[in-house]
């Protein structure tokens, strides 16, 4: 019977050390040898079973404290580690596990202090958005991560590059395509520029959506993406090669201060293109108006999935030729929120987006159903979201398919102008919601994640509100 080894060199040395026994006394003890016991604290010979007895036979050890793993630290380590802050500093599994093991206080303590920086941080945050709603714009110093830097610059501003949309005009009707917009791009690309499109089994690119492959010249993309996202793929990598310069001068225009800032830009400029270039602005606004901003005709109309077309319409702000000023929120259903962007910038200090009553978080009980609702805000402010689920790539079998959800919204008065607006009853009370309920100072709401910053708890033993956190 094979015996069963654990390395546990630390927890044995911990236990030593707490007996206050040198290395020689605990060999004795144990019936080994000094230069041996030596090598198992140091991870270098294995505890076996017959030693593990020996332990708790000798000094009355646990077992269970000699066999347990630091896997729930570790973990918590992973975590810790993840934080973008610490990119450059990830350590591998068994250097989290080592830390865990040989320094489990000084693990947790900094589980602990990283915990605080993270709450200490949303409290800043929830500051900052009740600065801002008070005119204030606080100047918040520290270390910037780039895509917190690159979405704070991207949200904050309109979501509208009138030098790529000139541009991306110019272009789509240079190619001419007709109703085979894949096809003119493709042709293009290998006409221009030697390039090739060729789609690949998910097992020859089982992680990547796309590759640009600079040696054979080919452009591969993978067949889990549905045909939209191929197009879009196929787009974005025209818009990097024809709209260039177009692109080099939006992104300098955002003042960025690292270079991955910079190349986290330009991907989302060059995706910005790619719809420019799928749905041109001229027409896709013309259309837009006759279908009443019906997302559904203008997928069907332009080729485009429903996320391609929704985010279309919150970039609809020519001068002179202007839109609705749509909003758009994508969240998956965790609650995460994976992208904002609003056509006069996301109205953060207005809308939020980060309350529990929204429909973007009902949608995911009823998939690619269009949930319409009228929310109201605390200051009275009303708005009438649209939300839907969206697909990721298409998942193999056995594994789970990326879903997440859209919001995208407009302020109410825009109603009558909106084909979803016939799902409002006139007399229909909105949804009472708020910015995010650290923010959020509406009572006996059955939502209510978590206190609000502004309030103190309001703990009475004689009287319970309806809430988990009542406030006083």
């Amino acid at each position: 019977m094979t015996e069963r080894k654990i390395f546990a060199g630390a927890r044995v040395r911990r236990i030593r050390n707490g007996l206050k026994l040198t290395q020689t006394a605990m060999a004795q003890a144990l019936e080994i040898s000094p230069s041996y016991l030596n090598l198992i604290e140091r991870n270098q010979r294995p505890l076996t079973v017959q030693l593990l007895l020996k332990l708790s036979s000798a000094y009355k050890v646990d077992l269970d404290e000699l066999q347990g793993e630091s896997g729930g630290s570790a973990g918590q380590l992973r975590e810790v580690f993840a934080d973008p802050l610490l990119a450059g500093e990830i350590p591998g599994e068994q250097e989290l596990l080592e830390v865990a093991e040989a320094a489990p206080n000084a693990a947790n303590g900094m589980i602990r202090l990283y915990r605080a920086y993270r709450e200490q941080a949303a409290r800043l945050s929830d500051l900052a958005e009740l600065l801002s709603k008070e005119g204030q714009a606080p100047a918040l110093t520290g270390a910037r991560v780039p895509l917190d830097e690159v979405r704070d610059r991207l949200e904050r501003r309109p979501n509208f590059f009138a030098a790529i949309e000139t541009a991306a005009e110019a272009f789509h009707a240079k190619l001419a395509p007709g109703d085979d917009l894949t096809g003119a791009l493709k042709t293009w690309l290998k006409s221009e520029h030697g390039i090739f499109v060729r789609a690949l089994p998910v097992h020859a690119m089982p992680n990547l959506r796309r590759r640009y492959d600079r040696h054979t010249t080919r452009l591969f993309l993978s067949e889990r993406l549905s045909p939209f996202d191929q197009l879009q793929e196929i787009a974005t990598e025209a818009a990097l090669l024809a709209l260039r310069d177009e692109i080099v001068g939006e992104l300098d225009a955002l003042s960025l201060t690292t270079p991955e800032g910079r190349r986290i830009a330009r991907f989302e400029l060059a995706r910005y293109a790619a719809h420019a270039v799928m749905m041109p602005y001229a027409a896709f606004l013309t259309a837009a108006q006759r279908l009443r901003y019906d997302i559904d005709g203008l997928r069907s109309r332009f080729g485009t999935s429903f996320e391609q077309a929704a985010t279309r319409l919150t970039t609809l702000q020519r001068p002179g030729a202007a839109g609705i000023p749509f909003f758009l929120m994508e969240v998956d259903i965790a609650g995460n929120r994976l992208r904002k962007a609003g056509a006069q910038g996301f109205p953060q200090a207005r809308f939020g987006g980060g309350c529990p009553k929204l429909g973007v978080h009902a949608a995911f009980a009823q998939p690619a159903q269009i949930l319409v609702d009228a929310v109201e805000m605390p200051d009275g402010g009303a708005f009438m979201t649209v939300s839907r689920t969206i697909d990721g790539p298409q998942a193999g079998f056995g594994e789970r398919v990326r879903r997440t959800a859209l919001l995208i919204g407009c302020d109410l008065g825009h109603r009558e102008e909106v084909v979803y607006g016939q799902a409002l009853a006139s007399a229909a009370e909105p949804v009472a919601i708020g910015a995010a309920c650290r923010l959020c100072e509406r009572r006996g709401c059955l939502s209510r994640a978590e206190p609000p910053v502004t309030k103190p708890l309001g703990l009475d033993e004689m009287a319970t509100g309806l809430s988990v956190f009542d406030f006083q």
